[in-house]
């Protein structure tokens, strides 16, 4: 990997962390071997923490992509949060917790239109935590789905929830803008969860436990009739 390479490979909003764990690193030097490899530790996980490769998304209209790298921890029908603007019909929620250690940047679903954006400040609990949903940070998107299949016109809801050391939610979108299937919209910062709000009547192609990543794993199809997936360790 070249200079270059390098350079588009961390996300931008990386930058100033990685300029504070050098320093870090620096000052750490000044104190011996032990304390400047612990520095040189902290940034290389810093630098890994803000990389943002390239994926390689499917186009084919209907297909619903992972918005985020990460386990499914939870597949629910709820009611998704009036904010939203989905209705009060119970849907499909399928939860991803991100670790530390995944890419934290997030990308769009399905072909779609920014309908709402709804910021939300709150607590921090351990994102794997069911509560994590209503009472963390979170920044919330309804997308009008666009392309060819029974699903165009109606809404999917994708939420961006901070985590128990997570402390920065970004969006890079505006309502009414257009988006294509695999764009970054979103990003993150330290542990996390995104959780996505399936169209009434269309089931996840996921289990429980399975790790996907953004902008590559197929969550769902509208133009699938499968049933719900299971899958167990083998």
């Amino acid at each position: 990997m070249n200079g270059s390479e390098f350079l588009s490979f961390i996300h931008p909003a990386g930058w100033p962390f990685i300029g504070i764990a050098a320093v870090l690193a620096l000052a750490l030097s000044l104190f011996g071997g032990v304390p400047f490899i612990l520095g040189l530790i902290i940034l290389s996980w810093v630098i890994y923490f803000f990389r943002d490769p390239a994926r390689v998304t499917p186009t084919r209209a209907g297909l619903i992509v992972s918005p985020a790298d990460g386990r499914v921890i939870a597949i629910t029908d709820v009611v998704p949060e009036k904010s939203l603007g989905l209705g009060e019909e119970a849907r499909t929620r399928v939860s991803i917790f991100l670790n530390v250690f995944d890419v934290h940047i997030n990308r769009v679903p399905i072909d779609s239109t920014v309908a709402l954006i709804d910021y939300r400040s709150g607590k921090f609990f351990n994102a794997s935590l069911d509560k994590a949903s209503v009472d963390n940070e979170r920044n919330a998107l309804a997308l009008t789905m666009e392309g060819e299949h029974p699903y165009a016109g109606q809404r999917i809801g994708v939420v961006q929830i901070a985590g128990l050391i997570a402390r920065r939610i970004l969006c890079f979108v505006v309502p009414d803008q257009k988006l294509k299937v695999g764009q970054r919209f979103g990003l993150i910062r330290f542990g996390s969860r995104t959780d996505v709000y399936l169209p009434k009547g269309l089931e996840p192609l996921v289990c429980v436990g399975q790790r996907v990543l953004g902008g590559e794993t197929i969550l769902a199809d509208c133009l699938s009739d499968e049933k719900t997936r299971f899958g167990e360790i083998r």
